[in-house]
């Protein structure tokens, strides 16, 4: 546990009384853990391949990353991104916006299974809509996230959808039909939170209507406007649906607004490279359409802008790859299945478990694999469906990796979406919701499902 306690008083003193950066408490956690496992008799070049293969981990969502990056520049400088803001601010009321984002965001990634290209597409539009009719950041964020994360978790394209059943020994439509006891009540609510602070105004929305009207004239003039713009994101649904792997379909769809960029806004070929790496940089005069396009003439979007949340994961990835090397996070782990000694006390601590592992190893993989190894023989012992494990795995490990900063999910939602984790965590209803009605099924026993042996055994015994 010592690693732990450096890192959560390393974490509290960087970034929570100083308000910096968490990669100091995350490297300065790794040297502790580096310590304790020579202690422990393991020999440098151990925990260096555990290191190794935690950053290999980590390596498809770095793609993803900056694969983001170069879309959010390029989409931009098309224009796609403008005319999406321009029709969410003449369809959307500040009202409605908070469900309304959550609701499409989740129809979005139903569609795809992929929580990060809605947030790297749809998302980054909405966003711009926020500000545009001055909705709290923070809100705005927590509801595009709680709509991705729901239809990531419900999607059979989604890739933890199908890992979770796999780790556990369930079978995948079984597994998503079981969520749904606990993730329907869980959306319903979030949707009822989002519409109060919409209807209370709690959610900002200040913005006049002239403001509004500044900003779509102003992008109006800037951009040419035309609705083939929407070709690309169309083209992303499409690719995904037809089970093209994320990274190729959103290439592709950066690729393509590049192109567009070119033909529509006049943009030279060296301008969509400049847009791709550097990202976009809009000067004109207005400081909210400044604001909303370039962050204030700094650069939206881009390759180079994904770099300091790249070297977040890396930082998490290696102390997570030392921790597993060494049997530490095993230990913590195995030492949480001994308090475990009924049904909803398992189910706790496989809650427990996935949610501490998004936390140490900072990755949703691992938050669903390793807990899913270790608990799967318990259930089966205590006479539980594998499916009980698998909901259990998706409604803590899923569900709480974008609320943890250094998480690869947190720090992919934070850069996709400009607005950091400690800004809206609280604002993610769905994810906060989920994990404890999850805990109330658990100890109340509802729709908790027998295995079929044990279903058989009980039914003989009665006889």
């Amino acid at each position: 546990m010592v690693p732990v306690l450096v890192l959560l008083g390393s974490l509290w003193w960087t970034v929570g009384v100083k308000e910096g950066d968490a990669r100091p408490a995350l490297i300065f956690a790794t040297v502790t853990a580096c310590v304790i496992g020579k202690l422990l008799g393991f020999r440098w070049l151990e925990m260096e391949d555990g290191m190794v293969k935690g950053i290999q981990v980590a390596l498809p969502a770095i793609l993803i990353l900056m694969v983001i990056g170069v879309l959010i520049g390029l989409w931009i400088s098309a224009g796609v991104v403008p005319l999406m803001i321009v029709y969410g601010l003449k369809l959307l009321s500040p009202q409605i916006f908070l469900p309304a984002c959550c609701l499409i965001c989740a129809l979005v990634s139903l569609a795809t299974g992929s929580s990060w290209t809605t947030a790297g597409t749809v998302g980054v539009a909405l966003i711009g809509v926020a500000a545009g009719l001055g909705i709290n950041p923070g809100m705005a964020a927590g509801a595009i996230i709680s709509g991705a994360y729901f239809g990531d978790k419900m999607s059979p394209l989604s890739e933890t959808t199908n890992l979770a059943p796999a780790v556990a020994g369930a079978e995948l439509f079984e597994h998503i039909r079981h969520m749904i006891y606990s993730t329907g009540p869980s959306f319903l609510l979030a949707l009822v939170m989002f519409v109060i602070l919409g209807i209370t105004g709690k959610g900002g929305g200040e913005v006049g209507d002239g403001q509004v009207t500044l900003i779509v004239d102003s992008l109006g003039e800037i951009f040419d406007l035309n609705p083939l713009l929407l070709l690309p994101p169309l083209l992303v649904l499409v690719m995904v649906v037809i089970k093209v792997p994320a990274l190729p379909a959103m290439l592709a769809a950066a690729a393509v607004g590049g192109v567009l960029a070119m033909v529509f806004q006049g943009v030279s070929f060296q301008g969509v490279l400049d847009a791709a790496l550097s990202g976009y940089v809009e000067v004109s005069g207005v400081d909210a359409v400044d604001t909303l396009l370039s962050d204030g003439g700094a650069g939206r979007g881009g390759m180079d802008s994904m770099f300091w949340t790249i070297s977040l994961v890396l930082c998490a990835m290696v102390f997570g790859g030392v921790m597993e090397r060494t049997g530490m996070l095993g230990a913590i782990a195995s030492a949480i299945l001994r308090a475990a000694h009924s049904t909803g006390s398992l189910i706790a601590a496989t809650i427990a478990t996935c949610f501490g592992m998004n936390v140490l190893a900072s990755d949703q993989y691992l938050s669903i694999v390793v807990p899913g190894r270790m608990f799967r023989e318990a259930y089966r012992e205590r006479g539980l469906a594998a499916k009980n494990l698998s909901r259990a795995l998706e409604d803590a490990g899923t569900i709480t990796s974008p609320l943890i900063a250094w998480n690869t999910c947190g720090a992919t939602m934070a850069a996709a979406l400009g607005v950091g984790a400690g800004q809206y965590w609280m604002f993610c209803f769905f994810n906060l919701i989920n994990p404890l009605v999850s805990l109330v099924l658990g100890f109340t026993g509802w729709t908790i499902v027998r295995s079929a042996k044990q279903q058989a055994a009980d039914s003989h015994s009665q006889r």
